[in-house]
């Protein structure tokens, strides 16, 4: 289909999806249904097998919701809609990798922590936080709920009481981003990640991204469970089966998702 707010493309094994919107990439109604649409698309492609997200331009990977909206019937759908689409990213059966060139404040960070993974480009003006406090609101699409789970209680509450903005290297340092890139080298430096993550056993994958997900829901025995499950399924696939051939002969295995 055509995209009106998305840049979508396809590389090897990678799908790219560009919030195109620029400068700030600001998310609305319109974008969360065009990002929902292409991640249902390749959900089922076996021809993708690692995601990127990022930002158009320089300066913004998204400042979050499009305040023009606020107040109108599209404001209003957005705000479940959000939460929809994120938990969408947060449970895809493929990584999800977060390529935050600049900003990422608000929804914007509330889509990088639906992602699998996020990488962020080193530079002055990168911050990440949720300010809404500031406004006097509260974060609407998952803030609340991701950014604990992923720093711990204590600092998400200083961030989301705070308003707290923090760089790259603060980010890294609390475990909000899983690594930190160059100017100039993040998108390769993303690839490059998604090209790893992609040659890996895609059943296997998407298994460990389930088990992690919903294991995080529960309770260490369900977890446990869910794991096994898991365990049984993958060990009838044709990939488990090259993946000891290929350790056996001292060669890669090359996974077909079968």
């Amino acid at each position: 289909m055509a995209y009106e707010n998305l840049v979508v493309e396809r590389e090897d094994l990678i799908g790219i999806i560009t919030l195109n919107r620029p400068p700030a990439n600001p998310i609305n109604l319109a974008v969360l249904n065009e990002l929902d649409t292409a991640l249902t698309e390749w959900e089922e492609d076996k021809g993708v097998r690692a995601i990127i997200i990022t930002g158009a331009g320089e300066r913004g990977f998204s400042a979050g919701f499009d305040v023009k909206t606020a107040g109108t019937p599209d404001g209003a759908k957005a705000m479940s809609r959000g939460q929809e689409v994120f938990s969408h990213i947060e449970k895809y059966p493929k990584p999800v990798v977060a390529a935050i060139n600049g900003f990422a404040l608000g929804g914007g960070c509330e889509l990088a922590m639906s992602c699998h993974f996020r990488i962020v480009v080193n530079g002055e003006r990168v911050v990440l936080g949720q300010p809404e406090i500031n406004l006097g609101i509260i974060p609407g699409w998952g803030g609340t709920q991701r950014l604990p789970r992923l720093v711990g209680r204590t600092r998400a509450l200083e961030m989301l009481l705070l308003g707290t903005r923090i760089t790259p290297a603060q980010a890294l340092s609390i475990g909000l981003i899983t690594r930190i890139s160059q100017p100039g080298q993040l998108m390769d430096d993303a690839k490059n990640f998604a090209r790893i993550l992609a040659r890996k056993a895609p059943i296997a994958v998407q298994i460990i991204l389930d088990a992690v997900t919903r294991g995080l829901e529960t309770n260490v025995d369900e977890g446990l469970r869910i794991e096994l499950e898991g365990s049984n399924r993958v060990g009838k696939t044709k990939d488990a089966i090259e993946g000891m051939m290929a350790f056996i002969e001292k060669r890669e295995p090359v996974f077909k998702g079968e």
